[in-house]
């Protein structure tokens, strides 16, 4: 099942999508997608990124493979929804897409072991982890360089049922195949992420995990298109102004 939020005739509603249409429980009607905006499809109270999760991302960054997930946080002021636009900060001179799947907790999730995860999670989505390079590495930290206004797109909704551990992941700019793998690259797959990080901080329903992103990372530009598409889920595209 697809589900996430539209915005119908200036109101916002819960939807099921259905192909060329989605449901909207609310008011029992079905809605063309041509005569709805999508929305980001989960109202998260946080974000929790995972840092190089994929071994040949660590090595193009010139990274050691971790020993455990190292993560980090993304503010909710850095969403928007799918379709909108990146906005290219003027402190940063390279600013890079990160395509990744994205874990949407479905309740409240606290000190949970790896083979109980999978009832915490509600589903999963594209997620595009949007990075000033060149301010990561001046800072040696992530805040500044990953928490801009507009560096968290994610949607365009969420599958309920799918399993995450052998999916095909592109990210795509300007319709170039630009970042190529598959989920089971992941160092740290999707319960280990979790339980690991329940173990830190309670996850709530709505919170995303980003879970990392291939290789292939590059930057973007002012006019570019960027497409993060996830096998089994859909795509996630945003423009750059």
């Amino acid at each position: 099942m697809k589900i996430g939020y539209v915005e119908y005739e200036g109101v916002e509603f819960s939807a099921v999508y259905e192909e060329d249409r989605c449901y909207l429980p609310e008011i029992g009607e079905f809605a063309l997608l041509e005569d709805v905006k999508i929305l980001v499809p989960a109202k998260p109270t946080k974000i929790v990124a995972v840092a190089l999760n994929y071994r040949e991302h660590a090595k193009e960054m010139g990274k050691p493979i971790p020993d455990e997930p190292l993560i980090f946080l993304k503010p909710t002021s850095a969403i928007i929804n799918p379709f909108e636009s990146i906005k290219l900060p003027a402190m940063s001179r390279r600013v890079d897409y990160e395509g990744e799947l994205a874990v949407v907790i479905g309740k409240v999730c606290s000190n949970v072991e790896p083979d109980e995860v999978d009832e915490y999670i509600l589903g999963y989505t594209c997620f595009n982890d949007i990075t000033a390079r060149d301010l990561q590495k001046k800072d040696g930290l992530f805040t500044r360089a990953k928490g801009f206004d507009t560096f968290a797109p994610f949607g365009p909704w969420i599958v309920t049922d799918i399993d995450p551990s052998n999916l095909r992941i592109r990210t795509k700019l300007n319709g170039n195949i630009v970042q190529e793998g598959s989920t089971s690259d992941m160092i740290f797959d999707v319960r280990e992420l979790v339980s690991f990080i329940s173990k830190i901080m309670t996850l709530y329903p709505g919170d995303v995990i980003a879970t990392g992103t291939p290789s292939g990372v590059g930057f973007l530009s002012r006019g570019d298109k960027v497409e993060v598409e996830i096998e089994g889920i859909g795509s996630l595209v945003n423009f750059v102004e």
